[in-house]
Parts: structure tokens; C-alpha cells; sequence
């Protein structure tokens, strides 16, 4: 049977890659973004193609949209949670209102996307989430502490979700992909804070400066990772954690062992806070 997705951010990069690489696996797509009139140009015109205008920042939006997928086809199969941007500079320098606006989308308008469709999930018993993180929802790193902070919320809260909603037939599975040859470092979706201080040159600077030189220069391919989350839908045991580049691989695989080795070596003071037995 023909699934039903839902799909957000689906205008550009890795969402649209997503939409097309459903299609073509003869499947039903709501492609919900802020653009909704570009995706006839994108995707050519089909009768398993629905565009929708979606500001996932809304409650009330979320809410409308979700129940025209239900309207539509009766049902909804997988729901891809990717409307997302990264926002980079200093978190001295980066201002309470830029860090909320990237929690906004980044969390909390995963999360209305989530609430929303929970209902007819659990009503089915069956169902896969797929939440876009990042391998910097993994690891930090100097520029990217708004952006990795709101990473690593939808890394725990994904995780805590799973373990929700497993026993109703429901699968979730955070994508954590690396560095992917998409616009999502150009001037499209790329936010910085202002100028770097002369203190964090070496940091946040150096970061930056390799920032503005990767684009179109990444190593993963948008086209195989969508193909690759497609196959992720056909699977009975999806993982809950998927790495997607060999750039994710490497990094957090690095950062997995030395997290590791650094708790073996303060375990002794670690433990000694818990009570005497």
C-alpha cells in the first residue's frame, strides 16, 4: 500500500529531496512550507502531490493543515519533521530574540507538528516520525551554540518519545546528518549573529570563515540521503539514531569515545556522591 507523508520545510534541500524521492517510490505527499506556490516548478504536477502552506511556528496552523491530510487520504503514514535553519555566532553576542526565534522553529514547531499528528498515529497503532536533527544535536561546536542547543532538544525529546509511544506501533527515528551540498548555508537559510569579537576569532571566527567556504563543497548528497530515509520507512525495525554522511560518522563516533573515556576517568568522584552504603 501507497503511503501517506507529510513533510515540512519541502520547498528546498533535504525536504524537497525527501518529496521528490517519495514520489518516485509511488507514494502520497503533503509538501507543507512557507512557499507552497513554487512546488509545481519543483516537483511537475501530479495527483500524489499536495501542496499546503505551513507555518509550523502556529499551533493553529499545524492544527488545520494535519487535519487536511486526514481529510485528504484518510490517514497519515510518515511525518517527516524538517522545517529547520541554523543560526551561528558567539552566544555572547547572539540576542534573546534570535536564539528564540531559532527554538521556535527548530523545537517547538516540531513539536506542534508532533502533538498534532499523535492523535491519528495512535488511533492507526502505526506510524513513523522522522525528526531532522543534525550531527551538531550530537556534538557542539564554537558558532553553533543556539543552533546545536535547539539540535540537542529535539535529540532528547525524540528519545523520550520513542520510548512513549513504541508500545502503540508508532516508530521514531532522528536523522542526524552531516554537512549535505544543500542551500542550507547560503543566504536563503543561514542566519548569523553580528560581528565576531576580537576574543573569539580563533573560534567562532575560524568556524565561520570554514562556514563560508563549504558551500557547495559538502561531501553528502541530498538525492542518497532521501532515498536512504525512504528506505528507513520500509523498514520494520527502524533505528532510533541514523548518521547520515561519513563527515557524521567520523565526528560523532570521535566525540561518542571520548565522552566515554572522560566518565571512566572522573568515575571515582562521579560515584562517591552518592550516599555511603
Amino acid at each position: 500500500m501507497n503511503k501517506v507523508w507529510l513533510i515540512t520545510g519541502a520547498n528546498r534541500g533535504i525536504g524537497a529531496e525527501i518529496v521528490k524521492a517519495a514520489l518516485a517510490a509511488g507514494d502520497y505527499v503533503v509538501a507543507a512550507s512557507r512557499h507552497p506556490e513554487t512546488a509545481a516548478d519543483t516537483f511537475g504536477r501530479t495527483s500524489h502531490l499536495t501542496a499546503l502552506r505551513l507555518d509550523v511556528t502556529s499551533e493553529a496552523d499545524v492544527q488545520r493543515t494535519v487535519q487536511q491530510v486526514i481529510d485528504q487520504h484518510g490517514r497519515l503514514d510518515v511525518v517527516v519533521n524538517n522545517a529547520g535553519y541554523p543560526l551561528l555566532g558567539a552566544l555572547e553576542t547572539t540576542t534573546d530574540a534570535e536564539v528564540r526565534r531559532q527554538f521556535d522553529t527548530n523545537v517547538f514547531g516540531l513539536l506542534n507538528v508532533t502533538r498534532a499528528v499523535l492523535p491519528h498515529l495512535r488511533r492507526q497503532r502505526a506510524g513513523h516520525i522522522l525528526n531532522i536533527s543534525s550531527m551538531q544535536g550530537v556534538i557542539g561546536a564554537p558558532a553553533s551554540s543556539s543552533y546545536s542547543g535547539s539540535k540537542f532538544a529535539v535529540e532528547g525529546l525524540t528519545e523520550s518519545l520513542q520510548q512513549e509511544v513504541q508500545p502503540l506501533g508508532i516508530r521514531v527515528t532522528l536523522v542526524e546528518p552531516g554537512t549535505f551540498r544543500t542551500e542550507l548555508l547560503s543566504n536563503k537559510s543561514l542566519r548569523k549573529a553580528p560581528a565576531v569579537l576580537p576574543d573569539y576569532a580563533p573560534t567562532v571566527g575560524q568556524t565561520l570563515h570554514y562556514v563560508d567556504h563549504l558551500s557547495g563543497q559538502q561531501p553528502g548528497d541530498p538525492q542518497r540521503l532521501a532515498a536512504a530515509i525512504v528506505r528507513l520507512t520500509d523498514e520494520a525495525e527502524p533505528p532510533l539514531r541514523f548518521l547520515a554522511g561519513s563527515d557524521a560518522v567520523q565526528a560523532v563516533t570521535q566525540a561518542l569515545r571520548q565522552r566515554l573515556a572522560e566518565a571512566e576517568q572522573w568515575h571515582a568522584l562521579s560515584v562517591s556522591t552518592d550516599f555511603p552504603t
